[in-house]
């Protein structure tokens, strides 16, 4: 059984509060959780034991265009792998803003979302056994524009709020984009958080030529970042615990990365 979900604004999301209430919409198969119809925005928690925990924590953005949410391969069992390994990892549900119908936007709503996960997850991270300068964003795809956009700009939030997550930074310490989509918005500037970029070489032009441009820009930039990209690997691969190919170890490599780095303290 899935951990229950913690919603962002418990009295609901600006921009969305008159339809809080209605229930998400869930494409389930094997291996398979689309989700749609997203109004009340929240996070799942992952939470490693506390013989487990590392300190260290991540958001995940899944994928889907922005149309949906595919919690399948790009979701819940990536949560329950990084506990499994002593990362607390919260699976975010964010706006779509592409679904049909939809009213929002990727900037104001699924930003403002994304924005917020990494505030909460920092207000609490006493309750969570979180070392506050150790909180990452992963995104997947549509996901990965999300992550990479909270790394690009940020702030320390806002100490005169009477809401206690908003007063908590936004920043995230690091940024994990597998194979992520909209790479032509993203920009780099020194001091950003540190990237580790994963993709496949067969993915679309903009993706595998774009992310490789990027990677450039970071080293241009004095940004730490590593780059994997998987010759025989196209979009989408996500995590799936069954897969052998060496595109599907890319979390192992994650977190030797996070070692390297110093955002992970292996127990």
């Amino acid at each position: 059984m899935l951990p229950a979900s913690i919603a962002l604004w418990s009295g609901g999301a600006p921009g969305s509060k008159e339809r809080m209430k209605e229930a998400e919409k869930a494409d389930e198969g094997p291996g398979k959780c689309n989700v749609t119809n997203v109004h009340h925005p929240s996070i799942t928690p992952f939470l490693p034991t506390a013989d487990k925990a590392t300190g260290t924590a991540v958001i995940i953005a899944p994928g889907g265009g922005h149309r949906m949410l595919c919690l399948g391969h790009e979701g819940n069992s990536l949560g329950e792998w990084f506990a499994e390994h002593g990362i607390a990892a919260f699976v975010l549900k964010y706006r779509l803003a592409r679904e049909e119908g939809s009213v929002y936007t990727v900037d104001e709503h699924a930003m403002a979302d994304t924005r917020r996960a990494i505030r909460m997850v920092r207000s609490r991270c006493k309750e969570w056994n979180i070392h506050p300068e150790r909180i990452g964003v992963l995104g997947f795809s549509a996901g990965g524009e999300l992550a990479a956009l909270a790394a690009m700009e940020s702030d320390s939030g806002n100490a005169k709020s009477d809401d206690a997550i908003e007063q908590a930074s936004c920043r995230p310490d690091f940024q994990a984009l597998i194979y992520p989509g909209s790479s032509k918005r993203f920009t780099v500037t020194k001091g950003m958080p540190p990237a580790f970029i994963a993709l496949g070489a067969k993915d679309r032009p903009d993706i595998s030529l774009g992310m490789a441009e990027l990677y450039l820009k970071y080293k241009e930039a004095d940004v730490p970042a590593e780059l994997h990209i998987y010759s025989n690997a196209g979009h989408g691969f996500g995590y799936r615990p069954e897969a052998k190919s060496a595109a599907a170890a890319w979390p192992e490599r994650l977190r030797e990365w996070l070692v390297d780095s110093k955002l992970l303290v292996e127990k």
